[in-house]
């Protein structure tokens, strides 16, 4: 069940100790598509009341695999004030062409007409692989919200050719894909979601801030380490309940079992997992 009681503790952490003022509600790493309608929306509006005056932007993920429901969270969603919201491609009945997908994805913006909308690419998960650079093209015209693209996937040359034809840098295209993000900056996207930022947000804004400088041996030793972490769980089996139990054993905060169908972290894994993290020197001592 969820747990509602934690999420004020839970934006403190991000803000105090993660310097994280942005959040993406009901994505992957939250199993949103394994919520109920009710209780994402409970969640919402509980992100939004604990993090009023404390995040700066709250982006809600409106997705699910039929379109009344994504009107009705898009319309909740504009109702409690979301900075934004996302939508990922249904993926049981998929759209097979640009056009199927950008009709559906008109279908929910519509319903939150002030309210920025992001494409939530994915095609890992979706399994609809309609390249973004294709999405793109006329998409203001018909949803005049658009605001960009929240790309988790690592067809590099599809996102440099939509930021390429970004030239009046419209839309935002927010990077998935953590242990690939420095390559994903170096190519011009301009923001990240992903799941390891939860606990390694810190570190990772001290990447950003070592590529804006530029000082690009310090960026990599940061996304280097982060990979570090990351191809070693990869190889114990790595996923969302596995997140969880990183981020708990981080922040302190009890981020409870994963949904059926996704079981819980094992005890060796979470053993394993933090004497990694533990033993990572970051760089300047962080």
């Amino acid at each position: 069940k969820i747990n509602l009681t934690v999420i004020g503790q839970y934006v403190d952490y991000l803000v105090n100790e993660q310097n994280v003022k942005n959040v993406f509600v009901n994505g992957t790493t939250g199993e949103g598509l394994s919520l109920s309608i009710q209780e994402r929306k409970q969640l919402a509006e509980e992100w939004m009341c604990q993090g009023k005056d404390k995040l700066d932007h709250v982006i809600i993920h409106v997705g699910a695999l039929n379109l009344p429901e994504c009107q009705e969270l898009a319309r909740h969603a504009a109702a409690i004030g979301a900075g934004g919201i996302a939508v990922i491609a249904p993926f049981f009945f998929k759209p097979t062409n640009k056009d199927e997908l950008v009709a559906f994805l008109q279908k929910v913006a519509s319903e939150a007409p002030e309210v920025p909308f992001y494409y939530y690419h994915i095609p890992p998960l979706t399994g609809v692989k309609i390249r973004v650079e294709e999405l793109l093209d006329g998409i203001k015209a018909q949803i005049p919200t658009f605001q960009g693209v929240k790309f988790s996937d690592t067809d590099l040359l599809d996102l440099a050719q939509c930021i390429n034809k970004n030239e009046t840098a419209e839309f935002e295209f927010l990077y998935g894909v953590d242990e690939q993000l420095l390559s994903a900056l170096a190519i011009g996207a301009n923001g990240a979601v992903g799941s390891t930022y939860n606990y390694l947000g810190r570190q990772t804004n001290l990447m950003l801030q070592a590529f804006a400088k530029p000082d690009f041996a310090l960026a990599q030793q940061y996304q280097f380490l982060t990979g570090e972490f990351l191809n070693f769980v990869i190889k114990l089996g790595f996923g969302v309940a596995q997140t969880k139990a990183v981020m708990t054993f981080v922040s302190g905060i009890p981020m409870g079992p994963p949904r059926l169908p996704l079981v819980g972290a094992s005890s060796e894994f979470i053993i394993k997992a933090k004497a990694k993290l533990d033993s990572i020197v970051w760089p300047k001592g962080d």
